[in-house]
Order: C-alpha cells, then sequence, then structure tokens
C-alpha cells in the first residue's frame, strides 16, 4: 500500500521541500494538515461527538461542544488555508522549472534548426557539384544508373509502376 505523504520527484520540489522544512512552524502545519485531512481526525470526531452526548457530559443544546468545535473549526480553516498557499507555492516551483526547460528546450531547437539549415545547403552545394559533374547529356543521372526501360551494367531492366510511367528511378 503507498503511503499518504510522498516525496516529490522533481528536484525543483525536493529543493522547495527542504528549505519548507527548516522553519518549525512549517513543520507543525504541515503535520496538523495531514492530520486534519485524514481518515483518522474524522474517526476520532466521530468518537468524540458520540461519547459527549451518550455520557451526558453537558445538556442539550451542547454549549461547550458548540465553542469548543466552532473554535476547531477556526483554526483547521487557517491550517486549510495555509496549506492552499503551500499548495501554490508547490505549482508556482513547478511552473517555473516548466518555464526553464521550455526556454533550454527552445534554445536546442534553434541549434537544431540552425544545423539542418546548414546541412541542406551543403547537400544543395553537393547536388549542384554532382550535377556539375555529370556525363553531358544526361542531366542529374549518376553513371552505371539505368532509367525506365534502360538497361544497368548488370542488365537488369528497370520499369516504373504502373500508372506512373512519368517518374525515373
Amino acid at each position: 500500500m503507498r503511503s499518504a505523504h510522498q516525496e516529490p520527484v522533481s528536484p525543483a520540489l525536493l529543493l522547495h521541500l527542504r528549505e519548507r522544512g527548516k522553519r518549525r512552524e512549517n513543520r507543525v502545519a504541515d503535520q496538523i494538515t495531514r492530520f486534519a485531512g485524514s481518515m483518522k481526525f474524522v474517526y476520532i470526531h466521530a468518537i468524540w461527538f458520540s461519547l459527549w452526548i451518550a455520557l451526558g457530559l453537558e445538556d442539550y443544546p451542547f454549549g461547550l461542544l458548540t465553542m469548543i468545535v466552532s473554535l476547531e473549526a477556526i483554526f483547521l480553516s487557517t491550517f486549510v488555508m495555509i496549506s492552499q498557499n503551500r499548495a501554490d507555492e508547490k505549482r508556482q516551483v513547478i511552473a517555473d522549472e516548466a518555464w526553464r526547460t521550455v526556454q533550454e528546450e527552445e534554445q536546442q531547437n534553434e541549434i537544431l534548426l540552425r544545423l539542418s539549415n546548414e546541412i541542406l545547403d551543403l547537400t544543395k552545394e553537393i547536388h549542384a557539384a554532382s550535377a556539375a559533374a555529370s556525363p553531358p547529356g544526361r542531366p542529374g543521372a549518376q553513371a552505371g544508373a539505368a532509367r525506365p526501360g534502360e538497361r544497368d551494367q548488370r542488365n537488369v531492366t528497370y520499369t516504373s509502376p504502373p500508372g506512373d510511367a512519368t517518374k525515373e528511378w
């Protein structure tokens, strides 16, 4: 079974967690929030309220219990806000890391695009040089290469696929 609290995988989140854990108040708030968001918390309160009423610790309308629960709700709502702020901080850390990654990838893409253009330019130069060096009367043909309907040096006839007689191989 997986634990409810797992270490983050992201290096940026691990660093954020370490920085956050340096302050005692953050560690306490995280533990309270983790407990208040568990089923154990619900079970304890259900048992507490049932016993309070069943044992008759006070008469209806349970003024003391109401006051205790109201104070607890005030504090828990504060811890919920702390938890939301913590989640926002984590989302910001992730967003910042993602933005840095996008920027790095954009730089890599620009480099790859530049290299691809250089390769294209070199390929064009090679084709131009080979076309200039090919035998006269057969522009762009390579020595020993057969056109459709001709025989090459191995005495093999090359033909175009049906309906595609305009293409040369």
